[in-house]
């Protein structure tokens, strides 16, 4: 309960605006009651980056662990990032807004979450091109970096994509809408060929 509160916060305002009074107020408890669990409010964030590393570890296992259903689905089965997270996480959740912040902050536990995150797009990338969905690459993490960015992008901009496209990329008819096009550009390609 606290340390979802804090998340929610320090989403909302960043970690360094929120105090440990505003959390305990938000999570019904005494100030004395936060700084028992986590020793400090530094305490408590590193709960909360540890508890964000964990959801994603999870969802990209869940893709990484077992090829198999890649294979037989074709493209189509490959779960992009942003479908990802709106798989594992309740509606209305504060982790997009709270990846946002953490990889835009340059700190240290965004870099550790952007490395993680950019590990696990590699072993995917392996994999779905050992299963014969992707078409190799002379420079495969590239390759994955760039999927990545992709998809992180519509976790970082949502906002602003939200505001252009008239739709929220990451609820289900935007996020219906954001994949179908862009499942298109990554098997049909964007670009004439060279029979134009």
């Amino acid at each position: 309960m606290i340390r979802d509160r804090a998340l929610a916060l320090f989403a909302e305002h960043g970690p360094d605006a929120v105090t440990v009074r505003q959390i305990a107020a938000a999570a019904g408890v005494s100030p004395a009651l936060v700084v028992h669990h986590y020793g400090s409010k530094q305490g408590l964030r590193e709960v909360v980056d540890e508890h964000v590393a964990g959801l994603f570890d999870a969802m990209l296992s869940s893709v990484t662990e077992d090829p198999a259903p890649l294979a037989e689905g074709g493209p189509r089965a490959v779960s992009s990032f942003a479908e990802l997270l709106r798989a594992h996480l309740p509606e209305g959740s504060a982790v997009p807004a709270y990846l946002r912040r953490l990889l835009l902050s340059g700190d240290v536990a965004g870099r550790a979450l952007f490395r993680r995150v950019f590990d696990m797009s590699t072993v995917m990338v392996d994999q779905l091109v050992a299963a014969g969905i992707m078409r190799p690459t002379a420079d495969p993490a590239v390759r994955a970096a760039f999927l990545m960015i992709n998809d992180l992008a519509v976790v970082l901009l949502r906002d602003h994509l939200a505001d252009v496209l008239g739709v929220d990329p990451l609820g289900e008819d935007g996020l219906r809408r954001w994949a179908t096009d862009v499942l298109s550009a990554y098997t049909e390609g964007v670009f004439h060929g060279e029979e134009r």
